[in-house]
């Protein structure tokens, strides 16, 4: 599948998360998006360094500036199951805006076209590093990582863009 790129309209999709009582529940993408300016990232893994590190801190750090912008929802998207997602979400106790959303079986991320293959290094199928800006549904920004690079999927990128 083509990766999803500017003028697109994001595929719908179920992603899991787990209630204030750890019991797993799914949403839908579009119920989240639909009529609103979102900000989805997807990371190739929950615990990793720069993931940890970079990308999530960004978003947190940056979430009510990215509000005072318009947005209305930051989703971050990892390939790993619903339970290991809320882990890592409590990893970041000063975060109030940033959904951690789990596409376990990558079907999600495989419909967006992100999809990367780490099996080699034991990881199996995971997601490359992304940042869309999307309004209504419509991609308006898609900056997408190459390898393992963090250089244009961060928040300082998207703020630059809104």
């Amino acid at each position: 599948m083509a990766p999803i790129k500017v003028g697109d309209v994001i595929p719908d999709g179920t992603l899991a998360y787990l209630d204030d009582e750890n019991k797993p529940q799914t949403v839908s993408i579009h119920s989240l998006a639909a009529g609103k300016k979102v900000i989805i990232f997807g990371v190739p893994g929950a615990f990793t360094p720069t993931c940890s590190l970079k990308h999530v801190p960004g978003f947190i750090e940056r979430a009510e500036e990215l509000k005072a912008k318009g947005v209305h929802e930051l989703i971050c998207i990892s390939v790993n199951d619903p339970f290991v997602m809320n882990s890592w979400a409590k990893t970041f106790p000063e975060n109030k805006h940033v959904k951690f959303l789990a596409d376990g079986s990558a079907q999600y991320t495989h419909a967006l076209g992100l999809e990367l293959d780490l099996t080699e290094k034991g990881l199996g199928t995971r997601s490359k590093r992304f940042a869309l800006l999307v309004e209504d549904l419509k991609v308006k920004v898609a900056n997408v990582e190459n390898g393992g690079e963090f250089t244009v999927s961060g928040a300082d990128e998207i703020i630059k863009a809104l």
